[in-house]
């Protein structure tokens, strides 16, 4: 099924292909269609807010196509963007299960379908389902860990050069296409949104990018980044350990 944002819709769980390569999808048969009684598959265009920080949580959204960004605001207006979710991930599972608001915002980049299952039901869901709490306990430990990776990773860097080398490279490594010598990148954000990743200003990302392309290490054509001297990427990413 087409959806108005010419994407093919994911009706049923039980007959997607990509569930088995997901953490949270992968679940039993008999789990998978008590979980397919109670989610709403919906499509959203790029640029829509699925869930606000502070808001009380209505229920989890699985992602199944799309990709959102999950970003806070300071108390003086600042935003910074934590993560990019990716096809496969729960949204708003920390705080369905405890009953406290969202930690963050959640808006799409691009066209996305979540499934959206609604608060009590999922956790009626979970009682009843032995497989299903190890599926969400397995994805929060998940989240845990790529939060201290990343928080390790960009925070502990000593440079805005070096913090936007190791997202490149982060991100080229879980999205990359072509070779493994020059992967192609499609920069799905801003200059903006990528300051707000990294903790700097976008006028700092633009004259870093200029200076990669200057050296050589990577080549735009149009929204698509080409890293050209990966070798030269990781050196940067590294130039104070």
């Amino acid at each position: 099924m087409l959806s108005p944002y010419g994407m093919e819709i994911v009706e049923s769980c039980i007959t997607c292909k990509l569930r088995t390569d997901r953490i949270f999808c992968d679940l039993p048969d008999t789990a998978l269609q008590a979980f397919e009684e109670i989610k709403y598959a919906t499509a959203y265009p790029q640029g829509a807010v699925l869930f606000v920080e502070g808001q009380m949580p209505r229920g989890i959204f699985v992602l199944c196509k799309g990709s959102v960004k999950m970003s806070i605001n300071s108390p003086n207006g600042r935003t910074v963007i934590v993560k990019l979710a990716e096809p496969g991930e729960v949204l708003g599972l920390s705080a369905t299960i405890s009953g406290k608001p969202y930690e963050v915002t959640a808006e799409t980049i691009d066209p996305t379908q979540v499934n959206f299952v609604k608060r009590d039901d999922f956790l009626r869901f979970l009682k009843d389902d032995v497989e299903a709490c190890f599926k969400v306990a397995e994805q929060l430990s998940e989240k845990y860990h790529s939060a201290c990776k990343e928080a390790g990773s960009l925070g502990l860097s000593h440079s805005a050069a070096e913090k936007l080398a190791k997202l490149l490279l982060e991100w080229s490594s879980k999205n990359g296409e072509g070779s493994k010598s020059e992967p192609r990148v499609k920069l799905r954000l801003t200059h903006e949104e990528i300051a707000q990743m990294i903790g700097t200003s976008r006028e700092t990302v633009t004259r870093l990018f200029a200076d990669m392309r200057k050296r050589q290490i990577v080549q735009s054509k149009g929204s698509t980044l080409v890293i050209r001297n990966t070798g030269a990427l990781r050196e940067l990413a590294n130039h104070n350990n």
